[in-house]
């Protein structure tokens, strides 16, 4: 009885933080809404363009950085203004490679800089910190290697410096190979929630936003006055975003300005990413939360806000936790029927599913439309989505503790493979890192687990949760069949 207790304890409060972060989701949608009926800011044409250096940390990226450094060399932008800095710190074939490529862009009269560190110390964050002390520019644009800003990039950004406490312009994410796999149609349809509501939604409210790490570019003075790049949470873009805001810096966000990025192709890769991301996000909660807390300029509401927006990865953990315990749920379920009236609260509290089905589709319909077919479709992406998401928690729940109880691990580039269209092929290339681990085991066990979890609504005659334990099945059967199978 006593771990009947527990179980529907620890279930019940992990639904109810769900629940509550579902309602701020549900908030930021209907911001987006308000945002969407505003009238567009009237945006001055700008006299004379500043000074911008551009920025392109980069590491071990033969297989893009033709790609890049020829993109960035058509930015249509006074020539005399326009700095190029390659912040490279490669340790293979790559190093020659991109500082040939680099002098030649200087012998076609652009102004580019090859830096190269000896060390990667602070990793990314290092590697902009040591370009931004030698500059020219008073505008900072960043650029990671895989991404393809248009050439009227900066003459769309630079002018939304409108007033002097603008101290970031960032833009949204676009996709050059959405379509490429299951995998990176499920990673596009989660970025454009975030680049399409989310961003717009804290935005709209006044709430703090985050600089995305690339495609999008900072006031010199901004960067200087936050404290600089620091290199102690692995995601030194939300750290210094933070930190910039609770100076008083705002942030802009333009989602109509879309800078295309090539998403990783296989699973090894997406994984290193979530890890990244998700780690990152539990350690600048560590770091930065108390300073939000202790705010006096910020409202509740906001503080609230960035309470999860810096929990954002920790949801992982949640939804693991409810997946384990639900089918020790079916069994109390069964048992104890005189707790009947608990477990009607707790199926009122999947109402937090009917919040996040609405929110991705209000993200969905403004990319690709309405109407019964798009939503047929949307509705299979959600699940599939979802399902998949499910099956990578254990993952990502080891870099939210990992990040929560401050143990560091070296920042693990995501590689990327010049792939834009279904034809290209990332076989046969370097920088995949597959290695089977311990919670691999733990992924392919849970499959087994859930498997019996459909199995345990026969024996109860419940089938409340049987499309749940079904995604999570089918989320944890295509995580460990990649795992096993699949060449990365």
């Amino acid at each position: 009885m006593i771990l009947d207790y527990i179980i529907i304890g620890l279930y019940s409060f992990a639904l109810f933080v769900i629940l509550i972060y579902s309602l701020l989701q549900l908030q930021l949608v209907l911001n987006y809404q308000k945002a969407k009926k505003r009238e567009p800011e009237a945006i001055q044409a700008t006299c004379e363009w500043p000074k911008v250096t551009v920025q392109l940390p980069l590491y071990n990226e033969k297989y893009v950085v033709r790609r890049l450094l020829n993109n960035i060399s058509h930015l249509d932008y006074p020539a005399s203004k326009l700095e190029i800095q390659v912040l490279d710190d490669s340790t293979d074939s790559s190093k020659a490679y991109t500082e040939h490529l680099t002098q030649e862009l200087i012998s076609k009269g652009i102004n580019a800089k090859y830096i190269h560190r000896i060390d990667r110390k602070n990793f990314k964050a290092g590697a902009l910190k040591e370009g931004l002390s030698t500059a020219e520019g008073e505008f900072i644009a960043v650029f990671d290697a895989d991404f393809l800003p248009q050439a009227d990039w900066l003459k769309k950004t630079i002018p939304h410096f409108n007033t002097p406490d603008i101290g970031v312009v960032q833009t949204r994410w676009g996709h050059v190979n959405k379509n490429y796999s299951i995998l990176t149609k499920i990673q596009a349809f989660a970025l454009d929630f975030h680049f399409q509501i989310e961003q717009v939604g804290r935005s709209f409210g006044g709430h703090f936003i985050n600089f995305n790490g690339t495609a999008g570019i900072w006031r010199k003075t901004c960067i200087e006055d936050a404290g600089n790049w620091q290199g102690d949470t692995l995601t030194e873009d939300l750290d210094l975003s933070y930190r910039a805001q609770l100076k008083g810096w705002k942030f802009t966000y333009l989602k109509d300005v879309v800078t295309p990025a090539e998403l990783p192709v296989v699973l090894s890769a997406a994984r290193s990413q979530q890890f990244r991301w998700n780690k990152g996000a539990a350690e600048n909660f560590r770091k930065n939360f108390s300073s939000v807390f202790q705010s006096e300029a910020m409202s509740f509401k906001s503080k609230l806000h960035s309470f999860f927006h810096l929990l954002n990865s920790s949801m992982f953990f949640l939804i693991l936790l409810v997946a384990v315990l639900s089918i020790p749920v079916l069994y109390i379920k069964f048992q104890q029927e005189s707790w009947s009236i608990i477990f009607y609260i707790l199926a009122a509290m999947g109402i937090s599913t009917v919040i996040f089905i609405y929110g991705y589709w209000t993200s969905y319909k403004e990319i690709y439309g309405s109407g019964l077919i798009s939503f047929l479709k949307f509705t299979g992406l959600f699940i599939t989505f979802f399902s998949i998401a499910m099956g990578l928690s254990v993952h990502n729940t080891l870099a939210i503790l990992e990040g929560h109880f401050n143990k560091k691990s070296a920042f693990i580039r995501t590689p990327k493979f010049d792939i834009s269209s279904t034809t290209d092929t990332w076989e046969g290339k370097t920088y995949i890192n597959k290695k089977i681990s311990i919670l691999n085991g733990i992924e392919i066990l849970l499959f087994g687990y859930f498997i019996y979890g459909i199995y345990s609504a026969y024996l109860t005659q419940d089938f409340g949760l049987v499309i749940f334990h079904l995604m999570l099945v089918f989320g944890f059967g295509f995580i460990s069949f990649k795992t096993l199978f699949s060449k990365a």
